[in-house]
């Protein structure tokens, strides 16, 4: 007669929760990140205009610039405010373009943005000038009244952490037990 025998489950509990514990340390700062796809669907191109396309925006610490682009004729080059204005791409302070058409900008420091593009396509209106400023805290608690039903998801990223641990505890549920 042969014995099956069950696996332990303590070892394994502990590798999953120390698992979803790292998904949560690497996923909540993401799930805080918003990537701006700059001139949305029209992309880095000369017929937007940026400074319309930027202004009802708010961009955060930790969000990214995303440009999509003819990758053989423009570019992506961080200046600062003087070249921006007279659309000098001689000086730049950093050339973003990687030769794919498809760049991302990190927006990691709290200060003013001078993006554009060389070439000649600054005269065109290829010219983004944004500020970056930290997260705002969240809300303070406030009691909830009697007459309100639940309360509101006011900040971006609130829901991420309670849908991570409940798919941690349905993956630990039938994963381990079998």
């Amino acid at each position: 007669m042969e014995v099956v025998r069950r696996r332990s489950g303590s070892g394994c509990l502990s590798m999953v929760v120390a698992i979803m514990c790292a998904f949560v340390v690497v996923m909540v700062p993401g799930a805080l990140a918003t990537r701006w796809t700059v001139g949305g669907n029209m992309g880095w191109n000369t017929n937007v205009n940026y400074t319309v396309w930027a202004q009802d925006k708010h961009f955060y610490n930790g969000d990214w610039l995303f440009f999509v682009y003819d990758r053989n004729q423009m570019n992506v080059l961080e200046v600062n405010k003087t070249d921006y204005e007279s659309c000098n791409s001689d000086n730049f302070l950093h050339n973003w373009t990687t030769g794919a058409g498809r760049d991302v900008v990190p927006l990691n420091v709290t200060r003013n943005y001078y993006i554009i593009s060389g070439k000649g396509f600054c005269y065109g209106g290829m010219k983004l000038a944004i500020h970056v400023e930290n997260l705002p805290p969240p809300p303070s608690s406030t009691p909830l009244d009697e007459k309100s039903s639940s309360p509101t998801l006011t900040s971006r990223g609130m829901i991420v952490l309670p849908m991570v641990l409940a798919i941690g505890a349905v993956w630990d549920a039938f994963f381990w037990y079998w």
